[in-house]
């Protein structure tokens, strides 16, 4: 299994970071890295990720404070 995010801007489109897409072994090393990157992935203009289990949608967030 490979754990990936995917990168929306506000309307939606798929968005690809400066870095490229990372990949993890498990869901818990995904989440720990989106929680020190999430500031950068704004700043390149991502609004919302999805966290993928293969292809599989686990859930969304956005990256916006509530």
């Amino acid at each position: 299994m490979v754990w990936t995010w995917r990168y929306e801007a506000a309307d939606g489109s798929v968005v690809t970071p400066q870095g490229g897409v990372e990949e993890f072994s498990s869901q818990g090393d995904a989440e720990s890295w989106i929680g020190e990157e999430w500031k950068g992935l704004l700043a390149d203009g991502v609004e919302r990720v999805v966290l993928l289990e293969d292809d599989a949608e686990i859930y969304p967030m956005s990256l916006r404070e509530s």
